[in-house]
């Protein structure tokens, strides 16, 4: 039931046009965030905000900055255009997506206000290009927007008003902190900032020294991840690494996880150990990582949410679980380590209608769990997560489940009921499938991805832009095959189903495709190659009388 006290959207003194785009975005109301933070931003004050994933930070900030720029030009006193408004984000997925909601925002405002991404490394000489025409808001990552800086190509020391860190508690876990102390020597004394982030600890409370000044600070009464009604989590023990391998199969083959799905894994060796095992029975998924060229994952996560695919294999270990305060950013442990640090997928990625979230690995900490878990139950709707457990590893969930639980000490994540005795007959089959994914297959799995996506990336560019429908056609989640493929593991024989689910599950059913069909030419028949060529009839010819 909403607060009769709440705030609506229409009671803020938003620009016309700002609440035309809300409406058009379909939100009613704002979010707990939003009607607490818009307000405040309004009236000139520094802001120290938590509130979960999924919880509406981005237009919190968003719409404020907009509504401050809209006065500044409607009152006269912004007489020359020059860039306002900055916002810092870890990495370049979380760019476009703050990038993509702003203009959004600013939809009905678009000549008045532009915005600039410049988080791509590899479009400088175009960013410079877009930064000499001084766009109103700039989103960035902090050591591109440290280069540009540098290099002259954007100003701010006289210019800047609105300073956003988003996702603040990640800046410094990404190795941000010496691009952040150097940024700051670049701006003017006097600004507002934002800083806006999921949990609050010591590095929070470092960029709070550094960029605040009397801040606001809100910290919202809410639970860090949805009510149980709307988010069911449960853990299941796998005495053995095989017996995961063997449940995740049964769950997937036997269409006993419906919907989209995200699996979380620790490093980049196993999610690709983990895509090749699935290849074995016929499963389709992609591997999201930091190895790949930007616009492959945003490619990737869009074709997602478009459900071109159901299942996403992901890892944040180089992001939460291998980075440490002060170490610099790329120098993970052998087989964690990612070519592009500035890629994460466990925080702010906005994947649309995620039903599930399988932890195959157990997050590597408390953050990390919560932060994987923000990726399903969004907004209103329902959402699932499982999480894998070894008997090793119980303590550790404990731990997870303490901070979860807080001050209730209610038991949170619940035991998935599953008899693993019913599946035994899959064992020989996940066995088998194991055995063909080598390391060797993993290597050359992961060395064919880049190349491929590589290709797709730079040579198809202008291609692209010129044939966008073609673009839709491109598939990541194609079988790779390094690994020997054995096509009788893709059929699962009735006798092997569970008796209690024959009849409910159908593990031969096929995704439909959403490409386009393709009409299949008629072959004309060569009776040199076939020796199927039939003879024409003859007709009968007529008797003279």
């Amino acid at each position: 039931m909403a607060d009769p006290e709440a705030v609506g959207f229409e009671h803020m003194g938003l620009d016309p046009r700002l609440l035309q785009a809300v409406a058009d975005l379909g939100w009613s109301r704002p979010t707990l965030i939003q009607e607490k933070a818009i307000p405040l931003a309004l009236e000139g004050k520094d802001l120290l905000a938590r509130a979960r994933t999924g919880s509406g930070k981005t237009a919190a900030y968003a719409i404020p900055a907009l509504q401050l720029l809209l006065q500044r030009k409607a009152t006269g006193f912004a007489v020359e255009q020059a860039v306002r408004g900055l916002v810092l984000v870890p990495t370049k997925e979380l760019a476009r997506q703050a990038r993509s909601m702003i203009q959004q925002l600013a939809s009905y405002c678009a000549r008045d206000i532009r915005v600039a991404d410049v988080s791509a490394a590899e479009d400088s000489a175009s960013q410079r290009a877009v930064l000499m025409e001084k766009p109103d808001i700039v989103v960035g990552t902090p050591s591109r927007i440290l280069n540009h800086l540098q290099q002259d190509s954007l100003v701010l020391r006289d210019s800047l008003e609105l300073l956003v860190l988003d996702e603040a508690d990640l800046l410094f876990s990404f190795g941000f902190e010496e691009e952040l102390k150097g940024l700051l020597c670049h701006l003017p004394r006097i600004y507002q900032a934002f800083l806006m982030s999921a949990t609050f600890n010591e590095d929070v409370q470092a960029l709070k020294e550094l960029v605040l000044h009397n801040p606001v600070t809100l910290k919202l009464q809410e639970s860090q991840l949805p009510g149980p009604d709307q988010l069911r989590q449960f853990q299941v023990v796998c005495e053995t690494e095989e017996d995961k391998f063997l449940l995740l199969y049964a769950l997937l083959k036997l269409s006993l996880i419906r919907g989209k799905c995200l699996l979380f894994v620790n490093t980049l060796e196993r999610s690709y150990r983990l895509r090749l095992f699935l290849e074995q029975f016929s499963i389709p998924a992609c591997v999201l990582n930091g190895e790949l060229p930007l616009c492959s994952r945003c490619h990737i996560i869009s074709q997602f949410n478009q459900g071109f695919y159901d299942c996403v294999i992901a890892t944040d270990a180089e992001v939460l679980g291998s980075l440490v305060k002060g170490r610099r950013r790329g120098r993970g442990s052998r087989g964690t380590r990612a070519s592009d640090p500035e890629a994460g997928v466990a925080r702010g990625i906005d994947f649309h209608h995620v039903s599930s979230v399988l932890n195959f690995d157990l997050p590597p900490t408390p953050e990390a769990y919560i932060h994987r878990a923000g990726r399903t139950a969004r907004a209103n709707n329902p959402g699932m997560v499982l999480t894998f457990v070894l008997p090793t590893e119980q303590s550790h969930l404990d731990t997870i489940e303490e901070l979860l639980s807080g001050e209730n000490r209610a038991p949170v994540l619940l035991p998935y009921q599953f008899r693993m005795e019913e599946i035994e007959g899959f064992r020989y089959r996940c066995r088998d499938a194991m055995r063909s994914v080598t390391k060797q297959a993993i290597r050359e799995a992961r060395l064919k991805e880049i190349k491929e996506e590589l290709l797709h990336s730079e040579r198809l560019k202008t291609y692209f832009e010129d044939n966008p429908r073609d673009l839709q056609l491109l598939r990541h989640d194609l079988p790779l095959h390094p690994a020997i493929v054995k096509p009788h593991l893709g059929h699962v024989p009735d006798y092997l189903v569970p008796p209690a689910l024959r009849g409910l599950v159908r593990p031969h059913k096929k995704r439909k495709k959403l490409a386009s069909k393709k009409v299949k030419k008629a072959k004309t028949q060569n009776p040199l190659r076939s020796f199927r060529h039939r003879k024409e009839r003859r007709r009968p010819t007529a008797v003279p009388s």
